[in-house]
């Protein structure tokens, strides 16, 4: 077999390709699974939490996030992108005053952060909103 520069670009062509249908990571079905492990695969709800996301974050390392959940005894916060998708849990007790919290978290690019509750009835509710990471502001 004679090794021609054509023969060498098919095969790494073909190599590239293969390394990417096996090598990469399913970001997406990292945050499924670990959104029904904390929900045990339960049906979710939509519409009694609220959460509030930049819709464009200039800084990906440090992205406000809030979540207003009446009626919730934990929430976690989950981002799709990143390559651990589980990026906060807020538990509240009986007494507390107010079901709602803030952080500030680190996005690997732009995706969905999501907001699952679990409720005092021990239903689940779910919203999500995408946040656009900027690089330098200057598109992503």
């Amino acid at each position: 077999m004679e090794i021609t520069r054509r023969r060498i670009l098919e095969i790494g062509t073909g190599a590239f390709a293969c390394a990417g249908f096996l090598g990469l990571p399913a970001f997406a079905s990292l945050s499924d699974d670990a959104i029904t492990e904390f929900t045990g695969g339960a049906e979710m709800g939509e519409g009694v939490i609220t959460l509030t996301a930049p819709e464009i974050a200039e800084n990906g390392n440090t992205v406000p996030i809030g979540v207003d959940a009446p009626g919730a005894v934990e929430v976690s916060i989950f981002a799709d992108g990143n390559p651990e998708p589980k990026v906060a849990t807020f538990n509240f007790g009986p007494l507390s005053a107010s079901r709602g919290a803030s952080t500030r978290i680190r996005l690997a690019r732009t995706q969905n952060v999501v907001a699952v509750a679990k409720m005092e009835d021990g239903t689940f509710q779910m919203v999500s909103a995408e946040v656009k990471v900027t690089i330098g502001g200057c598109g992503g």
